[in-house]
Protein backbone atom coordinates (compact mmCIF):
# COMPACT_ATOMS: atom_id res chain seq x y z
CA UNK A 1 0.00 0.00 0.00
CA UNK A 2 1.10 3.42 -1.20
CA UNK A 3 1.49 6.43 0.79
CA UNK A 4 -1.74 7.99 -1.62
CA UNK A 5 -3.67 4.99 0.32
CA UNK A 6 -2.22 5.99 3.92
CA UNK A 7 -3.75 9.50 3.25
CA UNK A 8 -6.76 8.47 1.73
CA UNK A 9 -7.16 6.02 4.70
CA UNK A 10 -6.49 8.69 7.33
CA UNK A 11 -8.67 11.51 5.78
CA UNK A 12 -11.81 9.59 5.49
CA UNK A 13 -10.76 8.90 9.94
CA UNK A 14 -10.35 12.25 10.14
CA UNK A 15 -13.59 12.99 8.33
CA UNK A 16 -16.29 10.17 9.92
CA UNK A 17 -14.35 11.41 13.79
CA UNK A 18 -15.19 14.78 13.12
CA UNK A 19 -18.82 13.88 11.70
CA UNK A 20 -19.24 11.82 14.83
CA UNK A 21 -17.56 13.41 17.64
CA UNK A 22 -19.12 17.27 16.97
CA UNK A 23 -22.46 16.48 17.87
CA UNK A 24 -21.11 14.72 20.63
CA UNK A 25 -19.32 17.37 22.06
CA UNK A 26 -22.32 19.64 21.76
CA UNK A 27 -24.54 17.54 23.31
CA UNK A 28 -24.48 18.84 26.76
CA UNK A 29 -24.16 22.20 25.74
CA UNK A 30 -26.91 22.85 23.50
CA UNK A 31 -30.77 22.49 24.92
CA UNK A 32 -32.84 21.67 21.65
CA UNK A 33 -36.21 23.36 21.43
CA UNK A 34 -39.26 21.07 22.21
CA UNK A 35 -40.18 20.39 18.61
CA UNK A 36 -36.38 19.51 18.04
CA UNK A 37 -36.79 16.84 20.93
CA UNK A 38 -39.96 16.15 19.67
CA UNK A 39 -38.59 15.32 16.03
CA UNK A 40 -36.02 13.19 17.41
CA UNK A 41 -38.87 10.97 18.80
CA UNK A 42 -39.54 9.57 15.23
CA UNK A 43 -36.14 8.87 14.18
CA UNK A 44 -35.62 5.19 15.47
CA UNK A 45 -39.10 4.29 13.83
CA UNK A 46 -38.17 5.57 10.94
CA UNK A 47 -34.63 4.24 10.34
CA UNK A 48 -36.09 0.72 11.07
CA UNK A 49 -39.02 1.09 8.58
CA UNK A 50 -36.23 2.38 6.16
CA UNK A 51 -34.30 -0.86 7.21
CA UNK A 52 -37.60 -3.12 7.26
CA UNK A 53 -39.56 -2.00 4.04
CA UNK A 54 -36.95 -3.30 1.24
CA UNK A 55 -36.20 -6.22 2.38
CA UNK A 56 -40.46 -7.23 2.67
CA UNK A 57 -41.18 -5.62 -1.07
CA UNK A 58 -38.07 -6.28 -3.23
CA UNK A 59 -37.53 -9.19 -5.04
CA UNK A 60 -34.42 -11.17 -5.72
CA UNK A 61 -34.06 -9.19 -8.88
CA UNK A 62 -34.43 -6.22 -7.76
CA UNK A 63 -37.71 -5.14 -8.10
CA UNK A 64 -40.80 -4.66 -6.00
CA UNK A 65 -43.88 -7.40 -5.66
CA UNK A 66 -46.97 -6.12 -4.28
CA UNK A 67 -48.48 -8.96 -4.42
CA UNK A 68 -50.32 -11.70 -1.97
CA UNK A 69 -47.54 -14.17 -3.47
CA UNK A 70 -45.05 -12.10 -1.79
CA UNK A 71 -45.00 -13.90 1.51
CA UNK A 72 -42.74 -11.72 3.25
CA UNK A 73 -44.70 -9.08 2.24
CA UNK A 74 -47.68 -10.84 3.90
CA UNK A 75 -45.66 -11.83 7.30
CA UNK A 76 -44.57 -8.41 7.73
CA UNK A 77 -47.95 -7.29 7.30
CA UNK A 78 -49.20 -9.35 9.73
CA UNK A 79 -46.62 -8.98 12.49
CA UNK A 80 -47.42 -5.32 12.39
CA UNK A 81 -50.90 -5.59 12.80
CA UNK A 82 -50.31 -8.04 15.87
CA UNK A 83 -47.11 -5.28 17.33
CA UNK A 84 -49.55 -2.63 17.06
CA UNK A 85 -52.74 -4.06 18.99
CA UNK A 86 -51.00 -6.43 21.14
CA UNK A 87 -47.17 -4.22 21.59
CA UNK A 88 -46.29 -7.53 22.71
CA UNK A 89 -43.02 -8.50 21.24
CA UNK A 90 -42.64 -12.35 21.42
CA UNK A 91 -46.18 -12.76 19.76
CA UNK A 92 -45.18 -10.43 17.14
CA UNK A 93 -42.64 -12.02 16.02
CA UNK A 94 -44.13 -15.78 16.49
CA UNK A 95 -47.30 -15.01 14.56
CA UNK A 96 -44.89 -13.44 11.64
CA UNK A 97 -42.54 -16.34 11.11
CA UNK A 98 -45.61 -18.06 11.46
CA UNK A 99 -47.38 -16.16 8.99
CA UNK A 100 -44.23 -16.30 6.66
CA UNK A 101 -43.49 -20.50 7.35
CA UNK A 102 -47.32 -20.88 6.20
CA UNK A 103 -47.26 -18.91 3.33
CA UNK A 104 -44.65 -21.06 1.58
CA UNK A 105 -46.33 -23.99 1.85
Amino acid sequence: MGSREWWLIGGMALVTFSARYVPLALAGRVTLPAVGLRLLRYIPPAVLAAIIAPGLVLQEDGGPDWSLHNSRLVAGLAAAVVAWRTRNLLLTLVVGMAFLWLWRL
